[in-house]
This record gives structure tokens, C-alpha cells and sequence, in this order.
């Protein structure tokens, strides 16, 4: 028992993490932030004047802001195993040889590319922090007090500012046509989790629901 009561106060002295309430991450030292995750957008595939205006709006978006943020990329490798195997099986259960063709060309092609190449999912995040010193002095000794409920007060009081925050950034977002969501309490254990345990992990599987047929043919 006191070597796991060991274990976690020093995982939390390295992560700085206090807890989590709702979305919202509690830091040693007053400080809280929120997670928000942002899709990705394939910019070399946008035409000349999208990419334009995809920049244009990029650049308003940081503009308008009156507060920093931290835009971070994760990257995990993937193992697309299984992937494959699900299209070996479709190109055995189909009874189109057209169709059972095209995946097996599609097959080679990947099971060729991977040789050469590693498999990256990205991950995008913008982190929005918060300091007990937007409150004041009053609110910087406020932190300093022990126990749940100066814990609960401080959160609460950190949660409508993140959030305030969080609606407009995420209504930039929007203009650029990109999908973002905050993370709420459960996302983001496992997505600390998966950061701080990262030599335990084995490689990202591929989503099992991927199973639509990758090629299709006009009937």
C-alpha cells in the first residue's frame, strides 16, 4: 500500500496534474487548462485558392485572439495489419472479379508502401491555459488554501473562463472549416494516459469498424 501511495504522489509531481473536474485539468501552481481536439485538413489537396483562404482565416483566427493558446501534434504509428487482412477477406468473399481485382492491386499497393514508409495517425490539439492570477491577488491566495472545496472553487471559477474562451476559439474553428470538440473527463485520461505510458503501449491498431469496401464499381 505505501509503495503504490508512493508510486502515484510522484507520477503526480511529474505530470503536475492535481485532477480532472468535467473538462477541466487542474495544474500545480493555480493553474488549470482545457483540451480541445481539432480534425485534420489535407492542405495539398485544396486548390490554390482554398489554400488561400484557408491561410486567410488562419491568420484572423490568431488575431482575434486575446489569449495564448498551444497548438500540439501527436503522433502515434499505426499498425495497419489487420487492415490489410480485412481487405484480403474481402477480396476472397467477393464475387465481382472486377471488384476482387481492384482490391488486390489495392492490397499490394499498400502492403508495398508500408515497406518504405511508416504509418502516422496525427492528432491535433490546442491547449487554452489558466492562471489564478487573471483573478488577482485575491484570487492567487485563494490557491493557496487547502482542500476539496478551495479545489472546487478554483476549477469552477477556471471552467467559465476556459469555456468563454474555448466558444470563441471553437467559433474561428468553424470558419475554417475544421470539426473541434473539448475533451471531456474521460477523454482526457486516456489521452494522458497514452502520452505518459507511451513505452507500454504497443503500436495503434486501425479503427475495426474500418470495413467499407475501399473500391466500388458502377452497377
Amino acid at each position: 500500500m505505501a509503495k503504490a501511495a508512493r508510486v502515484k504522489a510522484s507520477t503526480q509531481k511529474f505530470t503536475e496534474i492535481i485532477d480532472i473536474i468535467d473538462s477541466i485539468v487542474l495544474l500545480e501552481g493555480g493553474y488549470a487548462c482545457i483540451v480541445i481536439e481539432v480534425t485534420a485538413s489535407n492542405f495539398a489537396l485544396l486548390s490554390k485558392k482554398e489554400q488561400d483562404a484557408k491561410i486567410y482565416s488562419y491568420a484572423s483566427l490568431l488575431n482575434s485572439l486575446g489569449f495564448p493558446i498551444q497548438i500540439i501534434v501527436r503522433n502515434q504509428r499505426v499498425d495497419i495489419t489487420s487492415y490489410l487482412k480485412s481487405l484480403e477477406e474481402q477480396e476472397k468473399l467477393t464475387k465481382n472479379e472486377m471488384l476482387a481485382q481492384h482490391i488486390k492491386l489495392y492490397r499490394e499497393f499498400v502492403h508495398q508502401m508500408i515497406k518504405v514508409n511508416i504509418v502516422l495517425n496525427k492528432q491535433f490539439y490546442i491547449v487554452i491555459t489558466y492562471s489564478a492570477l487573471e483573478q488577482g491577488a485575491t484570487g492567487a491566495t485563494a490557491t493557496v488554501k487547502k482542500g476539496e472545496p478551495a479545489k472546487l472553487a478554483f476549477a469552477q471559477t477556471a471552467q467559465k473562463s476556459l469555456l468563454s474562451k474555448a466558444d470563441a476559439l471553437l467559433s474561428q474553428l468553424r470558419r475554417l472549416a475544421l470539426s473541434a470538440k473539448v475533451l471531456e473527463k474521460d477523454e482526457l485520461v486516456k489521452l494522458y494516459y497514452n502520452i505518459y505510458n507511451q513505452d507500454n503501449l504497443q503500436i495503434a491498431q486501425v479503427a475495426d469498424d474500418m470495413s467499407a469496401p475501399m473500391v466500388k464499381v458502377k452497377q
